[in-house]
């Protein structure tokens, strides 16, 4: 697949709208994380906005929302990757995962035979968790945020409860 063909894919006006939704998300938790460093926080994204799950208020939201948009259209577009994303998590599972199946490629059906190549597999899925790191990140910079919010903007912020869990409803635009 050409650059070209790329950047077209990721300027498809859904695929940008989640691009954006999930940058302002990320960094959204990076500032509300500020306030409350151990306080277990979460967020999803999509084409209508993002959610930010986790025991904060309106207020705090409202308030981390419009400080990382306005960071972020200053230039702070590193604030659209965030260490705990799941793209992190996928690009390590996949590493690892291919890393092990190629570890015990062709150790035939013997019990025996795969469990010798447990120490490769394990080296291998270890050296593959080491080169994720940075990949992920990488990914998410270039494919799966961004922090270039453009036209983007806040419709609304509404609270919620699921179950026992409060979130936030941020509804975007643009």
């Amino acid at each position: 697949m050409t650059d070209n063909a790329i950047q077209t894919i990721l300027n498809y006006p859904p695929v940008s709208l989640v691009r954006r939704n999930h940058g302002l998300e990320h960094a959204t938790l990076h500032i509300l994380s500020q306030s409350g460093p151990k306080r277990p926080l979460a967020g999803h994204s999509d084409t209508r906005g993002f959610w930010v799950l986790g025991d904060v208020s309106t207020d705090e939201v409202q308030e981390a929302v419009a400080e990382a948009m306005r960071r972020m259209n200053a230039g702070e577009h590193g604030l659209a990757v965030h260490p705990n994303c799941g793209t992190n998590f996928v690009t390590s599972g996949i590493l690892a995962g291919l890393a092990a199946f190629i570890a015990l490629f062709g150790a035939g059906r013997s019990f025996r035979n795969r469990l010798e190549r447990l120490p490769m597999a394990a080296v291998l899925a270890t050296l593959a968790l080491v080169a994720s790191q940075p990949l992920g990140l990488l990914l998410q910079e270039r494919v799966t945020t961004s922090g270039q919010l453009g036209s983007l903007r806040v419709v609304k912020i509404t609270p919620s409860k699921r179950g026992r869990m409060r979130a936030h409803r941020i509804q975007t635009e643009g």
